[in-house]
């Protein structure tokens, strides 16, 4: 599956910074606004500890994790909804994501020039906010012309349809996010072509100093209190800890590092795992001699659907799936093991995969 997790903010947050520090890609990090033109893109491992368990138990020649790709957008400002700074471009980008993580600025420094001359996260964010809703009440205002025309009719389905994208403009209009909006899954499809922005999931993250990065500061308590209503997560990060963090090669000199800062693990490390979760995501592996691999899938998805990821032919010509559970290949060792334990299952199309699944497919086309 093609993931897509684009980092968004104001100029000068530490947006390139995290971004530098999520990947091998180095974006260039400047005291200036629109320091990337084009977004930066980096394919982020998923860091998970079961893989290490798998590679121990089976020793492949290989292990391959599963990925996610990190967008970093240029930074927004008011405006941009209509072109200022460059703005449809970079909104356009911010489209073509699964989800959003927003960063805000909860760090003073008098060196790093905030572009409205004070450190408030509440109001970036505000700012953010407003001109992605005003991009998506052109979007709705846009359909609404073409389904009025077709509503006049008398078409029932196009009469629903206007209802639903009302309420949506009704909602945006007064400055609130579309995804805040309560409407049923069917209601909600009649905007899912759209693409709206404000209707993508989102993950904040509170850009703090260092030396809060554990328990926040006077900026991050007060955002975190304020977005507490929308039930999305916040993120603590030092992006200039960050930063330093990625240098390390060594994983005992990594583990020593974090453990001095009061830390069991990167900020980047809890924030790849936030976006997974909040894509409602889950891994399921593929072991063996040659590779031990994580594949990702949708919650929920069956046999046929999570064999799809590795081929088509899979799912195509899907007869059955050898399951082992991840416990039960810690405890027997092996897959041999487990059949002679009868701890392998053979399930059939309509079984729903579980993270962490262990599975062989078998198939025919």
């Amino acid at each position: 599956m093609g993931l897509r997790c684009g980092i968004v903010g104001l100029p000068n947050v530490g947006k390139s910074t995290l971004f530098n520090a999520l990947s091998n890609a180095k974006a260039e990090a400047a005291n200036f606004p629109f320091c990337t033109i084009e977004p930066n893109v980096g394919v982020i491992t998923v860091p998970d500890e079961r893989l290490d368990v798998l590679k121990g138990l089976v020793n492949p020649q290989k292990v391959v994790p599963t990925v996610i790709e990190f967008v970093d957008i240029a930074g927004l400002v008011k405006g941009a909804s209509k072109g200022e700074g460059l703005g449809n471009q970079f909104l356009a980008n911010i489209r073509e994501v699964d989800a959003i993580i927003h960063v805000v600025r909860c760090f003073e420094n008098d060196n790093i020039v905030h572009v409205e001359g004070r450190v408030d996260p509440i109001e970036d964010k505000d700012v953010i906010d407003t001109e992605l809703q005003f991009k998506d009440l052109e979007s709705v205002d846009k359909r609404i012309q073409r389904v009025e025309k077709i509503a006049k009719t008398g078409d029932a389905k196009a009469k629903k349809e206007l209802e639903t994208l009302a309420a949506f403009k009704k909602h945006l209009e007064s400055g609130q996010n579309a995804r805040a909006l309560e409407m049923d899954k069917e209601e909600r499809s009649v905007i899912r072509d759209l693409q709206l922005l404000t209707d993508k999931p989102i993950i904040y993250v509170a850009n703090v100093e260092e030396e809060n990065v554990n328990s926040g500061n006077e900026h991050s308590k007060k955002f975190e209190e304020f977005v507490a209503p929308e039930n999305a997560q916040v993120v603590k990060v030092s992006a200039a800890l960050e930063a330093q963090i990625a240098e390390f090669d060594d994983e005992d000199d990594k583990a020593m590092f974090l453990d001095e800062y009061g830390l069991t693990e990167s900020g980047l490390n809890r924030l790849i795992k936030a976006a997974y979760s909040l894509l409602d995501l889950i891994t399921y592996f593929t072991a063996g001699v040659t590779e031990v691999r994580a594949w990702t899938i949708k919650r929920g998805w069956k046999a046929p659907q999570a064999a799809g990821v590795i081929h088509t032919d899979f799912e195509r010509g899907f007869i059955k799936a050898e399951v082992i559970k991840l416990a039960d290949y810690e405890q027997y060792g092996s897959e041999n093991a487990c059949k002679e334990a009868g701890k392998l299952s053979i399930e059939g199309k309509e079984y729903v995969v579980h993270d962490g699944d262990i599975m062989h497919f078998r198939f025919n086309v």
